[in-house]
């Protein structure tokens, strides 16, 4: 996969997981493992602040920088800024010294932009495989909140041990019919491990495997502030060695987002056109907004 593909395919396994999670409780059955799925269930809602505090959550942002499992000596990491709005407009910027690509996505229509051979920025329009893929995403909450009233569909398939911890393992069927296998850790009731097609790239249907890492406080709310992606094989489900890694240095909830966060880029001018344009790939000036 090319540096290109690659980053394509971050970008859509990224803004489609919802990470954020609030301070995590015990659920009252704290020690004994869940028995069924609707308890499972349970116990991560309260492990993530319950359905009426996600409920008031409308926007996020976040704010970082991506380490690629191949590193270029000498070149520093892309930074990128992400808007994420319910239930499924997601913006993703990364700037880096080589270039900088955005992907964009508002609800019905998305766009990826990126630097031509000319240097000025060239928009190209999802194909339908990747429309359907972001469409059928909670970018906000997730799936698994809530998921009964939202039409997902979820089943227990057992206990697991990943990396060494003692997980439940879902599957999880969504409105639109994909698929998607979920990994929650029995003592934190959060989510570790997701795998899901790429939905981005030159294999959209590649299986990916998305980790959580480095769960910690961020204004009041936990936070995965590493996650891995992991290519696998298709035909065997065995992960490829290398992984990409988000890291997530900071987050604003609810912020107020500019009326066209995320709207369809602007084309270029033509070469003797006297205007420039320029795609907006700066950091968000965003306000909080109050309950």
């Amino acid at each position: 996969m090319s540096a290109r593909d690659r980053m394509g395919v971050i970008g859509a396994v990224f803004l489609a997981l919802p990470l954020m999670a609030w301070s995590a409780t015990p659920s009252p059955a704290s020690g004994v493992l869940a028995r069924t799925v609707d308890d499972v269930l349970a116990r991560n809602a309260v492990a993530r602040g319950g359905l009426d505090a996600w409920r008031k959550i409308d926007r996020l942002v976040w704010l970082g920088h991506i380490e690629p499992a191949v590193q270029e000596e000498g070149v520093p990491n892309p930074k990128f800024v992400a808007h994420l709005e319910r239930p499924n407009h997601t913006r993703f910027e990364v700037k880096s010294r080589q270039s900088n690509f955005t992907r964009i996505f508002d609800g019905e229509h998305g766009w990826r932009t990126r630097p031509a051979k000319d240097g000025r920025p060239s928009v190209t329009p999802f194909p339908k495989s990747e429309i359907d893929f972001a469409k059928s995403e909670f970018v906000v909450e997730g799936p698994l909140l809530d998921a009964a009233s939202k039409g997902v569909k979820v089943s227990l398939d057992g206990l697991d041990t990943l990396e060494g911890a003692r997980t439940y393992r879902l599957s999880v069927r969504l409105p639109r019919g994909g698929e998607r296998k979920v990994w929650i850790d029995t003592k934190t009731n959060l989510e570790v491990r997701i795998d899901r097609p790429a939905g981005a790239g030159f294999d959209p249907n590649r299986p990916v495997a998305t980790y959580y890492r480095d769960w910690s406080e961020e204004e009041g709310l936990m936070v995965p502030h590493a996650i891995e992606t992991a290519s696998m094989e298709a035909d065997n489900g065995v992960e490829m060695p290398r992984r990409d890694r988000v890291v997530i240095e900071g987050v604003l909830v609810n912020p107020k987002f500019e009326a066209l966060t995320f709207a369809m880029p602007a084309m270029p001018m033509r070469r003797n056109s006297k205007t420039e344009v320029h795609i907006d790939s700066g950091d968000p000036s965003v306000t909080k907004l109050s309950h």
